[in-house]
């Protein structure tokens, strides 16, 4: 049998997710001719055509499909049989990276590691804050052990790449000026601010989670300025220049700023936990998904999110116990989701 290369099979996967050799480089850190000779080398140990030209691009033969679909499996089973080895020991020690979007690190991931830090110092947590969408590409390099994202950034096409667990589901409140006529209209509805002037992101899944509720509450908003950073959004809300949806995660507020919850629309946001497909087993893993689950609870409790934890999650973290660590956090210097 032919040597299949794991290394030579990331690269195909990554051409597949990327959707092009040049895209999958930047990725993989590679020179596109490198990556074009990984390929080349693949193709000659399957005795197949794995990539065909399409135009200016390449495009993935069907073989290539066939090779991708049995890689993702036997990448599956790598993570649970490291999974299996890691769980001979009690999941006390080692190094768990995790990755997560701006709002989350404050309001779940600090909470969480405060708490875990009091049991067990041997376990390190490493925190990274990331774009949400950006930690799935984290997670498929092996920078990071877990992630938390939003379910809008899911990426379709490498499900079989990851697990999820929804965390909780975040409401999203309206942000207006305090000054402004309907900050304390009984019942506000979003149907109410049609006709205002709104903030939003210039693109991207806020914009769109942003246009979806709206489109729920029967209007298409009207953008007056166009903003990522939650500081800078509060500040042009509470200059009156328009009106905004922030999530519960992001509370906290300038001066000159009205917070009102939307109970009769409920409009909301779900918070994932991320992880490579058969990841779950490891010991260390759950303890800090445990963590998470009772952060997210708390902040469920105090009224900081909209939904309670799944059982799902529940059951899945009672298999470890409670865990203490120390935290190291880095920032990417990209423009994070939040």
């Amino acid at each position: 049998m032919n040597d299949w290369d794991l290394r030579r099979l990331r690269v195909l996967r990554a051409v597949r997710d990327q959707a092009s050799v040049r895209a999958a480089a930047e990725v993989l850190r590679m020179t596109p001719s490198a990556v074009s000779q990984q390929l080349s080398a693949l193709a000659r140990a399957t005795g197949v055509t794995l990539v065909e030209s399409h135009g200016r691009s390449v495009r993935l033969t069907d073989a290539a499909h066939v090779v991708l679909r049995h890689a993702d499996a036997v990448f599956a089973q790598l993570e649970q049989a490291e999974a299996e080895l890691l769980s001979y020991g009690a999941g006390r020690a080692g190094t768990v990276n995790v990755a997560a979007f701006a709002t989350a690190v404050p309001r779940l991931v600090v909470p969480a590691v405060q708490e875990l830090r009091r049991y067990q110092p041997e376990l390190r947590v490493r925190v990274r804050e990331s774009e949400a969408g950006a930690v799935y590409g984290l997670l498929g390099r092996g920078e990071v052990d877990l992630g938390l994202s939003l379910a809008a950034h899911a990426p379709r096409a490498r499900d079989g790449e990851f697990e999820r667990l929804v965390l909780l589901a975040d409401p999203l409140h309206v942000a207006l000026p305090s000054d402004h006529r309907l900050a304390r209209l009984p019942g506000l509805r979003l149907a109410d601010l049609a006709e205002e002037p709104w903030i939003v992101g210039d693109s991207g899944p806020w914009r769109e989670i942003t246009e979806a509720a709206c489109a729920q509450a029967g209007f298409t908003p009207d953008q007056a300025h166009a903003a990522t950073d939650w500081p800078a959004i509060f500040a042009l809300v509470g200059a009156g220049l328009g009106v905004a949806l922030v999530p519960q995660l992001a509370a906290g507020h300038g001066p000159g700023v009205t917070v009102r919850r939307l109970e009769a629309d409920r409009p909301h946001r779900h918070v994932v936990a991320v992880v490579r497909a058969g990841a779950w087993a490891r010991p260390q893993l759950v303890r800090v998904l445990r963590a998470l689950e009772n952060a997210a609870a708390h902040s469920w409790s105090a009224g900081t999110s909209g939904t309670a934890p799944t059982a799902e999650v529940a059951e899945m973290a009672d298999v470890a116990g409670m865990v203490g660590t120390p935290v190291e956090h880095t920032r990417d210097t990209s423009t994070g989701d939040s």
